[in-house]
């Protein structure tokens, strides 16, 4: 017997936001006796845009975005890095304000180590005190860190609330921003306490980039040059001849057409890349994700060091050791490692660290690795430039060799 819901609506339901209308099918099958089994499907939309002078009052983008749900009124949560309420503040207000949206703000002061369950109840308190309604989106502007915290702050107001991302970071308008995962650290894990909660919206705006300094630059070149070694071979072409105009120009295209059309086209190279690498397997039922290059023993070094290594300085870090893994394994050439660790230097990133001399850290970065993968590494491992195998034989010490030829060809003591 196949119990399937009614699909009678009253009027008031017809209005409802994606969130419910997102149901795709659903249907309860009885098995005999006492069991039953439920199926469904939900359906996920959510756009990504490239959209520049985001609080241009010429600009309506944002105010559609903001106020296209249930509630008649336009009144909005606002959650915001305090940097960027320093920065833009103003005019994000004055934007606001000229489209009567009516916006109650939380600035925060964030980081790797404040990114933690007490900063997402701080919001989860404030969205009680604002009394924001059921359907209405939160919107939450701000880097990579930021973006998390009040991801998992949305998912679990009302066990999902939905937000709207504004991304202000080179790694938030390429990674962090544009994806389905929240999460906050937990007990030296990186992102151990999380959920998957697609936004409604992702509005990325590259003119925030002007005022990033150039060590976060680079920090978000990091993840673009992951995407482009694994499976995108015109996009590590672009960065090898262009990185350095990309970090002095702070991808905003500064002297002329040539700069302006590099910077969009890595831009949208990065973003429909990974949107790519998400689409078949945005809940990760599969644990060999080219996108996990770059992340296989970065998470616990960024934790281990941190404040000291940025996230995208840990995933460099990451990538040129697999890289020399890869030449040792003879599955890369000598002449595309060097181009490979070539790039990681000319985009301002590390080759070597002291951590990497750690057997210990080594060890158990791999068996935190294999846990996180359900007993296998599943280790990316590059296959020339633009191409990825799966291994799962890696040992500590084949890394702590691969660590000492990294110092050696960087010319590092050894």
């Amino acid at each position: 017997m196949v119990l399937r819901p009614r699909n009678k609506r009253s009027k008031t339901s017809e209005v409802a936001d994606e969130a419910d209308s997102a149901i795709a099918s659903g249907h309860v099958t009885r098995q005999g006796g006492r069991s039953w089994t439920l199926s469904a499907e939900r359906r996920v939309d959510y756009d990504v845009a490239l959209v520049d002078r985001i609080f241009d009052l010429a600009n309506p983008t944002l105010a559609s975005s903001v106020v296209a749900g249930r509630s008649d009124k336009a009144r909005r949560f606002v959650v915001l890095d305090r940097n960027i309420d320093y920065l833009y503040g103003q005019s994000m207000r004055a934007y606001f304000a000229h489209y009567e949206v009516a916006c109650e703000y939380l600035s925060l002061e964030v980081s790797e180590q404040r990114k933690t369950m007490e900063s997402v109840m701080r919001i989860v308190h404030a969205l009680d005190r604002f009394g924001i309604e059921r359907h209405d989106p939160i919107v939450a502007i701000g880097g990579g860190v930021l973006l998390d915290i009040a991801g998992l702050a949305a998912s679990l107001y009302r066990r999902a609330t939905p937000h709207i991302r504004i991304p202000t970071t080179l790694v938030g308008l390429v990674d962090a921003g544009i994806g389905v995962k929240t999460g906050v650290n937990h007990d030296q894990h990186k992102n151990c306490l999380g959920s998957y909660h697609p936004p409604r919206s992702v509005l990325v705006d590259r003119t925030f980039l002007a005022t990033l300094d150039r060590r976060q630059l680079s920090n978000g070149l990091a993840e673009i040059l992951k995407l482009a070694i694994v499976s995108d071979r015109p996009l590590f072409d672009l960065l090898e001849r262009h990185g350095r105009l990309l970090l002095d120009e702070r991808l905003q295209g500064r002297q002329g057409e040539t700069g302006d059309l590099v910077a969009l086209e890595v831009l949208e190279r990065a973003i429909s890349g990974m949107l790519g690498e998400l689409s078949g397997n945005l809940w990760e039922t599969s644990l060999e994700r080219l996108v996990d290059f770059g992340h296989s023993i970065s998470p616990l070094i960024e934790m281990l060091t941190l404040p000291e290594l940025l996230h995208g300085e840990a995933v460099a870090l990451d990538m040129a050791l697999f890289v020399i893994v890869s030449h040792q394994r003879e599955m890369i050439s000598s002449t595309n490692r060097d181009r490979v660790l070539r790039l990681i230097r000319e985009l301002e990133l590390p080759l070597v660290h002291p951590v990497l001399r750690d057997v210990s850290v080594l060890r158990r970065a791999l068996a935190e690795t294999t846990r996180h993968r359900a007993g296998l590494a599943r280790l990316p491992i590059p296959l020339e430039i633009g191409s990825v195998c799966f291994v799962n034989d890696v040992s500590e010490d084949e890394l702590l060799i691969a660590a000492k030829e990294l110092r050696e060809l960087g010319g590092y003591d050894a």
